[in-house]
């Protein structure tokens, strides 16, 4: 096996330029590995496209242990990691038997902290995202699970303290409640949003006057069935056949365009993918073109 390249190489390119997250800077393209979960090719097919997004300049990664195996799979195609990467996972639910449930209560995102620590062999997580439940898409809270946040950020600023979270972001939140946890300090906010979908815009518009990284997910349109997705859309499609790219970097290259601390983690199982995604870096829109993308 041929060891990853490190993302602090300064050979490596960093695609998209770079931005802060949690104290370090980072690519603003980095590699979500939810979709490995799924993969069909195969394990040693999954371990070979976690080497290749490091050896092509990505040095942050998003997971989360009730991904499945994702975990241990970067832990087996990484470890020892390298120098400069950033590990980001998330909290809040988890997989049973099978079926993703909430999993909101402080005890709870402890034991999924220490099972992150341990399933990817670190002492200490970059940042650790909290998904909150309260809103779609997705998961919803019922009964016990209905947890104030107060008492989520009380739990995630103790580990903090305690050496094992660098950093605390927010996954699903609505303005109020990312304004609510500014006290306790935001790394990040990793919202559904898209070129198609603009409800957090009030979100969006919050991290920018605080200077809080921006994290979009589904950043193509959503996986739900029955949403579009921002490649079908005729005027990304047109924008893309005029500026000799696909519409996915459109798509990609319209999120990093309207802010300038937008990191993006677009998942594939396809190493082509991969490599179509981190171009989306080098993909210039022209004021024009923003706008027309912002008039959809």
């Amino acid at each position: 096996m041929t060891a990853p390249q490190s993302p602090a190489d300064p050979t490596t390119t960093r695609p998209g330029g770079t931005a802060r997250l949690a104290g370090r800077t980072v690519a603003r393209i980095g590699f979500g590995v939810m979709q490995l979960h799924h993969a069909t090719a195969g394990r040693d097919a999954a371990l070979r496209l976690l080497r290749e997004a490091v050896d092509l300049g990505v040095d942050h990664l998003d997971t989360a242990h009730f991904y499945g195996p994702c975990n241990e799979l970067v832990r087996a195609a990484l470890a020892p990691y390298p120098d400069g990467l950033v590990l980001v996972s998330k909290v809040g639910a988890d997989d049973s038997g099978g079926r993703l449930v909430a999993a909101q209560r402080p005890e709870q995102l402890r034991a999924q902290v220490e099972e992150n620590l341990s399933v990817l062999g670190v002492e200490r997580l970059d940042v650790v995202n909290l998904r909150r439940a309260d809103a779609p898409p997705g998961l919803i809270a019922e009964g016990d699970q209905k947890v104030d946040l107060d008492s989520q950020l009380a739990e995630l600023s103790a580990l903090r303290d305690a050496g094992k979270i660098g950093g605390i972001g927010l996954s699903n939140v609505s303005a109020d409640q990312l304004r609510q946890a500014l006290p306790a300090g935001v790394a990040c906010v990793q919202n559904d949003f898209s070129v198609l979908e603009r409800t957090a815009e009030p979100v969006l518009a919050l991290c920018r006057e605080q200077g809080i990284a921006w994290v979009p997910f589904f950043p193509l349109g959503s996986r739900f069935s029955g949403r579009p997705k921002a490649t079908g859309h005729p005027e990304v499609v047109s924008l893309a056949e005029e500026l000799g790219c696909t519409p996915a970097q459109v798509a990609l290259a319209w999120l990093l365009a309207v802010y300038d601390r937008t990191l993006l983690i677009a998942g594939t199982t396809d190493p082509a993918h991969l490599r179509e995604n981190l171009a989306a870096g080098s993909v210039r829109l022209s004021p024009e073109a923003v706008a027309r993308l912002d008039r959809i």
